[in-house]
């Protein structure tokens, strides 16, 4: 279980990246991920995120696995793949739907299964 709350806080540890990004430019999401800077920090650290999932996904920790939605973790795992595959034709609008709805449910998520150990 150890190693599965250390790839949790990786996940955190991506987001806060992100917002980090995002409050210390004052720009809003839509500004940071068109900014030649700031676009690849926030595209890796959303394909850090996916791999965490992904090993927590072949490290079998299910019952963690299963507080997080199926449809978003495959979400994730699609914006992964899409941006590390297809990177200068990534739709800005998908990132931006990662960025403002999926990882503050994703951190959440992760406060409470934390909270609850």
């Amino acid at each position: 279980m150890s190693s599965a709350i250390h790839r949790l806080d990786k996940i955190i540890e991506c987001i806060d990246n992100i917002n980090f990004i995002l409050s210390n430019n004052n720009l809003k999401v839509s500004h940071a991920i068109e900014d030649k800077v700031m676009k690849p920090a926030i595209r890796m650290n959303i394909i850090r995120i996916a791999e965490q999932f992904a090993k927590l996904k072949d490290d079998n920790e299910f019952k963690i696995l299963e507080h997080f939605d199926n449809k978003d973790l495959k979400g994730i795992s699609a914006v992964r793949n899409y941006i590390a595959h297809d990177y200068d034709s990534t739709d800005d609008n998908i990132i931006e739907d990662v960025i403002r709805f999926n990882l503050p449910v994703f951190a959440q998520i992760i406060r409470e299964i934390k909270s609850a150990l």
